[in-house]
């Protein structure tokens, strides 16, 4: 699983803190495509700097869906991707990708999921739900990606406290601070063989 390539809609925070990450030496991979659904995407601009190879593959480039989740398997394949890590990826994956990267896709979302995961609980709007429902604790859930939002088997948790008078940016910069090393900690088991992607055969239906 040592090249990665990695799927973000906007700025892709959890990708800049892994390949920071591996510019210190914590941790070793090639990081070998950065693919967005948005041009304009930060994450992408970041990655040319970087010297990383991009891809940008949408829906509307590509004449529909299927066409896009297509495209996104063929630049995957072609970029010789071992495994496929979202960070801030706005789009369903669709079941072409899926299938050839069957357990190899990881996500990490800002809750303690399976609590405010699915449709529409992204960004912001899980931090303003969590406050909102009076929660004492939140954080941040890696796991492997299936065909629903937010549902695949969890990896990893790590909890973050909601304090009194919290206001959703204010929890979502003391999620964020932890979103990374979580992350990092996974890719980090997986490597040692702690965690065993094939042992989740129900991830990622064919």
């Amino acid at each position: 699983m040592r090249k990665i390539a990695f799927l973000a809609s906007h700025n892709g925070s959890g990708m800049r803190y892994l390949l920071a990450a591996r510019a210190r030496h914590e941790i070793e991979f090639d990081p070998v495509l950065v693919v967005s659904n948005n041009p304009g995407s930060p994450a992408l601009a970041y990655a040319r700097e970087m010297g990383i190879p991009t891809a940008v593959v949408n829906e509307k480039r590509c004449g529909g869906a299927a066409e896009a989740d297509r495209a996104l398997c063929e630049a995957l394949r072609q970029g010789g991707a071992e495994c496929v890590l979202l960070s801030g990826y706005m789009k369903r994956i669709g079941p072409t990708t899926l299938s050839a990267y069957r357990n190899r896709i990881l996500n990490i979302h800002p809750s303690l999921l399976p609590k405010f995961g699915g449709p529409g609980m992204y960004g912001m709007r899980v931090h303003e739900a969590v406050i909102a429902s009076g929660e004492s604790v939140t954080g941040a859930t890696v796991h492997l990606v299936d065909h629903e939002y937010d549902h695949g088997p969890v990896l990893a948790q790590v909890e973050v406290p909601v304090l009194p008078g919290d206001t959703p940016e204010r929890l979502r910069e003391r999620v964020l601070e932890v979103e990374g090393p979580l992350y990092l900690l996974v890719l980090k088991k997986i490597e040692r063989g702690e965690i065993d992607l094939d042992a989740f055969g129900a991830a990622a239906p064919l």
